[in-house]
């Protein structure tokens, strides 16, 4: 996620913060500051530091049943809303999606009630008024960790809660059908939220618009998908692409993207095997700092993947959902370059298939 800092490494996974929680920090220790001074700036700061924490070992629940199953998350990005782990993929049997969601809740559920028998008492006014430095941290903290558990299970998407009813749901009537019940609950939960947020509380709101565009965007991934079922890479690869040689100039690149529609170009060696990838912003912000005499080669993209023709295209679709793959080779036995897998593609795919559930495609030619 851009505009965010490493501030560690577990395990393999990276935690981040992003700019934004800098920022929320700093607006939180100000407000405090500005109301009762000093004593009251440091408390809520320290507040915010250990419920955050908190978040990341909710996280870090998430990250270590999904390694049970084999999914790995290579990055934890704190926000001021929360947590994101990037997992490379989600579990596909609802049994195990059950537990992976369930994992982050269980978490704070834990810590909640072990500060709790650490601090011996827990008050009403803790859990109504969490931002009180005047209450007891411990308590507080123990407060905030309790409403999180009970938080993140709303059976609304993108909440803990809404992976498990997914869960439930694809146990009885299949994944597909479940995400679609799952995201419409998310999207009507995120609707009367809304609602409420417009007699005075503007934090609402925003949560409000994330989770209905959270929601969406689970629907979306579904529907994607589930049109993508059962197609193979050759069925789905663009066989019309100019590659690149390795040797080219800038300039030939320019050529080549002013004389076809491409958006991506293999970089290939002199047998046809693939060593890169440029993109249209890569040839185009390349030429504007070097010109066209610079090799193309200089510029180009490394790390992308090869994928064999054969492979479902359901199996490589989470690969394409990376910012810096914005395609895949697709190679022969001996490695050399038959055609491109591109998002472009997919997406033209699914559309036709919205349309006409049922079209099959040939391989292109």
């Amino acid at each position: 996620m851009p505009w965010s800092i490493t501030v560690g490494r577990f395990g393999g996974t990276a935690v981040k913060i992003h700019i934004t929680f800098i920022l929320f920090l700093a607006w939180i220790a100000g407000s405090a500051w500005a109301r009762e001074g000093l004593s009251a700036a440091l408390d809520s700061t320290v507040f915010i530091l250990l419920l955050f924490l908190c978040v990341v070992l909710h996280e870090f629940g998430h990250i270590l049943a999904a390694r049970r199953y084999g999914i790995k998350a290579p990055v934890v990005t704190l926000l001021p809303i929360g947590g994101v782990a990037s997992m490379q993929s989600l579990p596909k049997d609802p049994r195990q999606e059950l537990v992976v969601a369930l994992a982050g809740p269980a978490v704070n559920l834990v810590i909640g009630l072990a500060l709790f028998l650490a601090w011996g008492s827990l008050r009403p006014g803790e859990f109504a008024e969490i931002d009180n430095p005047h209450l007891s941290l411990v308590g507080r903290l123990a407060a905030a960790n309790l409403f999180l558990a009970v938080f993140n299970l709303i059976p609304a998407f993108p909440m803990d809660g809404g992976r498990v009813l997914h869960a439930l749901l694809a146990m009885r009537v299949g994944g597909a059908l479940a995400t679609e019940i799952a995201a419409k609950i998310g999207q009507a939960f995120a609707i009367g939220l809304g609602f409420l947020g417009l007699f005075g509380n503007p934090l609402l709101l925003f949560i409000a618009i994330f989770v209905y565009m959270a929601a969406a965007g689970e629907a979306q991934m579904s529907a994607s998908a589930q049109a993508l079922r059962g197609l193979t890479v050759g069925e789905a690869m663009e066989t019309r692409f100019t590659p690149i040689s390795m040797d080219a100039t800038l300039a030939r690149a320019v050529d080549a993207l002013i004389a076809t529609a491409q958006q991506e170009f293999p970089v290939v060696d002199a047998f046809g095997k693939p060593v890169g990838l440029l993109t249209r912003e890569d040839i185009l912000t390349a030429v504007r700092k070097h010109g066209g005499d610079e090799p193309a080669s200089g510029v180009m993209r490394v790390g992308v993947d090869s994928v064999r023709p054969a492979a479902p295209v359901e199996s490589v679709f989470e690969r394409l959902q990376d910012p810096k793959a914005p395609a895949l080779y697709v190679t022969d036995a001996e490695g050399v370059i038959v055609g491109l897998l591109t998002r472009q593609a997919l997406a033209e795919i699914v559309l036709i298939r919205s349309v006409r559930p049922d079209w099959r495609f040939g391989r292109r030619a």
